[in-house]
């Protein structure tokens, strides 16, 4: 194995474990949450859920990936690869789409209250399943030509207008479906990015605004966690932008040519999970619920050690 696959495959490896193992600490801390109290606030809900839908693309994406890096072949049938490439596309677009939610929710939450807001602010609770549910359909209804144009690799050459991820191929057989997924992913994804980005500068004009005790965001204990809810939710956007920009400078790259190195794609493989990736380590440094249970989970785990040390002795 040469110096570049070995630094290829090490970087997946990193990437994947640190993925899975901070999503599941987070969606565990949830799980016990959701235990221990009566009910999640809308902003915690959507966290989870975003950790769900991260967790679900890591699996779907860069566990394959990682393995066929490895030099593992022949992973995947073609209904397999059809299944899984359709449940990353559906992963992939919750991610952004969750992301948005959380900055236009987190929006919502600190404006000043007003003759519309004071009608919607207390109905955000009820709205939390129902988009959910929305987002669900739409993501699985943008994302169903995917698995009519999965199957498993072939030996030979890649045709032209295929994307070749290593445990399957993507073959969308001429130029015109080439084109019109890479639009309709594309668009989808810059609407929900500019929506986020909108929700998140408004935020930030409000913190600004309101640095001091004003009406919206006090400096009583409640208006704190908004506060530090809202800079964890500006956090977030930022993380997930620089790496949607990333991601689709390569993804526009690839639109313009026929056969797409296979560098490439593991490039965009790579930056595209990078949110999934780092996400949920600024979700537990933020978020004093999350923290508390991570925190409580290692002190009990600690004097059980001690314990057993004791008793060797």
């Amino acid at each position: 194995m040469d110096l570049c696959v070995t630094i290829k495959g090490v970087s997946f490896l990193l990437q994947t474990g640190l993925g899975i193992l901070g999503n599941s600490v987070v969606l565990l801390a949830y799980a016990h949450i959701i235990f221990t109290e009566p009910k999640l606030l809308p902003v915690d809900m959507i966290l989870c859920h975003l950790a769900f839908a991260n967790l679900m693309l890591l699996l779907t994406r860069c566990v394959p990936q990682t393995m066929t890096v490895f030099g593992l072949r022949d992973l995947l049938n073609d209904p397999g690869c059809k299944v899984v490439i359709y449940a990353y596309r559906i992963g992939r677009a919750l991610s952004v789409c969750i992301t948005c939610m959380l900055s236009v929710f987190q929006a919502v939450t600190i404006a000043p209250a007003g003759p519309r807001l004071s009608r919607l602010k207390p109905a955000l609770p009820s709205l939390v399943l129902p988009t959910f549910a929305g987002l669900w359909l739409l993501n699985m209804a943008i994302c169903i030509a995917a698995p009519f144009f999965s199957m498993a690799p072939r030996n030979g050459t890649v045709p032209a207008f295929t994307l070749n991820l290593g445990f399957c191929h993507v073959d969308f057989r001429d130029n015109l479906s080439y084109v019109i997924n890479g639009v309709a992913v594309s668009s989808r994804d810059f609407v929900f990015v500019a929506l986020m980005v909108g929700s998140s500068g408004y935020i930030l004009l409000l913190l600004h605004r309101h640095s001091h005790q004003v009406r919206g965001i006090r400096r009583s204990q409640g208006g704190g966690a908004e506060t530090r809810a809202a800079k964890t939710v500006v956090t977030l956007v930022v993380l997930y932008v620089v790496f949607f920009g990333i991601d689709n400078v390569i993804w526009i790259y690839m639109l313009t040519v026929a056969k797409v190195s296979p560098v490439v794609a593991d490039m965009r493989v790579f930056f595209s999970s990078c949110y999934a990736s780092l996400s949920p380590y600024f979700i537990i440094s933020s978020n004093k619920k999350v923290k508390a249970k991570v925190v409580c989970a290692a002190e009990q785990e600690h004097p059980s050690a001690d314990t057993q040390e004791s008793s060797d002795r």
